[in-house]
């Protein structure tokens, strides 16, 4: 049965991805920082000193583990070793909040190194559904879903992408997570409003808000293409965008993710200094 935790236990302060070169400066002075994100797929081994870095860390931070590997949008079901080792994981460290992407990334036995798009329709909505019960069966608590970036749009797409991630957490009862740099990308690339998108997002059931870098390229027209890439500070229009959402939402967890030329820790505690700031001038 699932526990009656709500959507994310995180406080609604900034926090940022880990990296375990960040460990020693971490411990002696994380501020602003008050959470911290892990991967799971890099904590699912037997011990050695990732694991025991984590629950050093999980002695004086909350912990928000986000998956990566699990392709919830997938064909087929999900793999059941994979599920074991992440309530393996969540079962010791207790996370205050658990993630996965709208996105999926195996077919058959094989692994793609993506996180690929939906089709938006009554049938991928079933399915999603299915993994999300058995996730949040299998780890014995809800998860937060992210909203994706995208780079294109399927024809065969039957609702809009904010109406079915709030069909999905009515169905399932797992909460949200958005991504506001994900929105800006997805607007950019599709020639849509993030404003409008922002408007329409089920903000009640978000308990994560993330943010990260992108990269500007352009497609084969010459129209802008926005990639992605966690390997850069957080743009400034996406800052805005995040204002904007924080004022319709109120305050909610802030992630600044640096995945890519990951940078020293004071320029990453410097883009969190950024994100407490814009939390501050958010009414309670």
């Amino acid at each position: 049965m699932l526990d009656a935790h709500p959507f994310s236990a995180l406080p609604p302060g900034p926090g940022v991805g880990y990296k375990a070169q960040y460990f020693q400066s971490i411990m002696e002075n994380p501020a602003p920082v008050e959470w911290l994100e892990i991967h799971a797929e890099n904590y699912m081994g037997d011990g050695g000193r990732p694991l025991a870095q984590l629950r050093h860390l999980s002695e004086r931070f909350a912990i928000s583990v986000h998956g990566v590997g699990l392709s919830i949008g997938g064909e087929g079901p999900l793999d059941p070793d994979h599920l074991a080792r992440l309530k393996t994981l969540c079962g010791w460290l207790n996370p205050a909040s658990f993630s996965e992407h709208l996105a999926w990334s195996t077919h058959d036995s094989h692994f793609l190194n993506d996180l690929l798009p939906l089709p938006y329709t009554a049938a991928t909505l079933t399915r999603v559904a299915d993994h999300i019960d058995a996730l949040q069966e299998a780890i014995g608590r809800r998860m937060l879903l992210e909203n994706p970036s995208s780079y294109l749009a399927f024809d065969k797409s039957t609702m809009e992408e904010t109406a079915f991630l709030s069909e999905l957490s009515a169905r399932t009862g797992c909460g949200l997570l958005l991504d506001v740099n994900n929105v800006f990308i997805s607007a950019t690339n599709l020639n849509l409003d993030p404003h409008a998108y922002i408007d329409a997002f089920p903000l009640d059931k978000v308990g994560e808000i993330h943010l990260g870098g992108h990269d500007e390229d352009a497609d084969d027209h010459g129209a802008p293409l926005l990639i992605d890439s966690h390997g850069r500070e957080v743009a400034d229009p996406v800052w805005s965008l995040l204002h904007y959402t924080l004022q319709r939402s109120g305050p909610r967890p802030l992630l600044i993710e640096w995945d890519a030329d990951v940078p020293d820790w004071p320029t990453l505690a410097a883009e969190a200094q950024r994100a407490a700031d814009a939390l501050a001038q958010v009414p309670a």
